[in-house]
């Protein structure tokens, strides 16, 4: 049985346990506030999962998912991540996370510079244009009409195959958003983040083809 370490316990990190104990995965869920504060959560999920710190985390899990906001300053844990496919859930959000000039210029996308700072790593920019709570209520079996489709990119083979191989699991089609040079066509702001309700792959391909780079500097 494959363990899926997800650092970060928030409301996405929370549903996407649900959905990877469903899918017959295990998991090992980390916050900030050390493992002790996860003991209702873990209750809720059951026997498939248990609660870690970060580094430990990265360490249980085959494949890693990171559902935090990214830090200019690196606080993932590198070598215990180092040779894994890594998920960043993180949206860039200068409201709450301040300015990053880097991003704001379009320099860079957030996605890429989590991978600057996991360099022995395979990061896929994955389910960033869906809402918490829609991610169980949007999943429908393989085949369905009409299913909801979601966004990924990374650098990697690898981590492409492997997030194409979970949404389906989890329930979504998957639509190829590009390197991660490319991942901010499905960031804020842009057609495929403001449709986020729910958009078919044709859909999602087509809003991802009409996004248009915005900077703020």
């Amino acid at each position: 049985m494959t363990t899926i370490g997800i650092i970060g316990a928030g409301e996405v990190g929370s549903e996407l346990a649900k959905k990877a104990i469903e899918s017959g995965y295990r998991v090992v869920l980390a916050n900030s506030r050390g493992p002790e504060t996860l003991a209702f959560l873990i209750h809720e999920l059951g026997p498939a999962a248990r609660a870690a710190t970060a580094a430990e985390a990265a360490a249980a899990g085959d494949v890693v998912i990171i559902a935090v906001p990214l830090k200019l300053k690196n606080n993932m844990p590198v070598a215990e991540l180092a040779g894994k496919i890594v998920l960043d859930t993180n949206n860039y959000m200068a409201w709450r996370d301040g300015n990053y000039p880097v991003v704001d210029s379009g320099e860079k996308t957030i996605h890429e510079i989590r991978q600057e700072q996991l360099p022995t790593s395979m990061v896929a920019t994955a389910f960033t244009q869906i809402k918490a709570p829609r991610i169980p209520l949007s999943a429908s079996p393989s085949g369905t009409p009409n299913r909801h489709a979601l966004a990924v990119a990374s650098d990697f083979p690898e981590a492409l195959e492997f997030v194409t191989r979970l949404y389906d699991q989890f329930g979504f089609d998957t639509a190829y958003g590009g390197p991660l040079s490319e991942s901010w066509r499905f960031g804020p702001g842009q057609p495929a983040w403001n449709a986020h309700a729910h958009q078919t792959k044709a859909e999602l391909e087509q809003n991802l083809a009409n996004a248009q780079r915005i900077t703020l500097l």
